[in-house]
């Protein structure tokens, strides 16, 4: 498939709210795609389709928490089409979260621990789940981009600043690199 620029704030096309996919089907599935291989080259765990200009609710995760014995990450994707949470947990978590389109800055962000979740799959197929632990939180960082949220956007206006100036010093390096 496919290896997408990934957006990076303050884009305004990342504050833009995703639309509902009314249709399941190869399109879809190559954009999926698509979605993976961005993700897997930039690396990142989570990507939702707005951060590659695509306002489709849809996401990508794969958490890799695991290696083969050749010390490889076992790939384990999952795909959130249409993705819907309800029931937070009030006990919450906090997650040093990064973000393909804020990169190298990362930042302690509270969550619920753990969710209830209702998407379709790949094949349509749907689902409802309790998600816990890392995936928890993942899916609801990728769930924020539907929204138009940024993990920065649960910080103080102070630490998003700070965050936002050193992702700008960062781009004015690399720019003179």
């Amino acid at each position: 498939m496919a290896i997408r620029p990934i957006l990076e704030a303050p884009d305004p096309r990342l504050r833009v709210k995703s639309t509902p996919v009314d249709t399941v089907d190869d399109d879809l599935r190559a954009l999926i795609a698509d979605m993976f291989d961005t993700m897997y080259d930039a690396p990142g765990i989570g990507l939702a389709a707005i951060q590659i200009g695509i306002p489709k609710r849809v996401l990508v995760i794969d958490l890799q928490e695991e290696d083969d014995e050749e010390g490889k990450p076992i790939r384990t994707p999952r795909v959130f089409i249409n993705p819907e949470f309800y029931d937070p947990s009030d006990d919450l978590s906090v997650y040093n979260e990064g973000c393909l389109s804020v990169p190298d800055q990362y930042a302690e962000v509270e969550r619920p621990a753990t969710v209830h979740a209702r998407w379709l799959d790949a094949e349509g197929v749907a689902h409802d789940e309790r998600i816990e632990g890392m995936l928890a939180t993942c899916i609801q960082h990728e769930m924020d981009h539907l929204e138009g949220i940024l993990f920065i956007d649960h910080l103080s206006r102070m630490k998003r600043e700070m965050v936002l100036k050193k992702l700008e010093k960062a781009r004015r390096q690399r720019r003179a690199a």
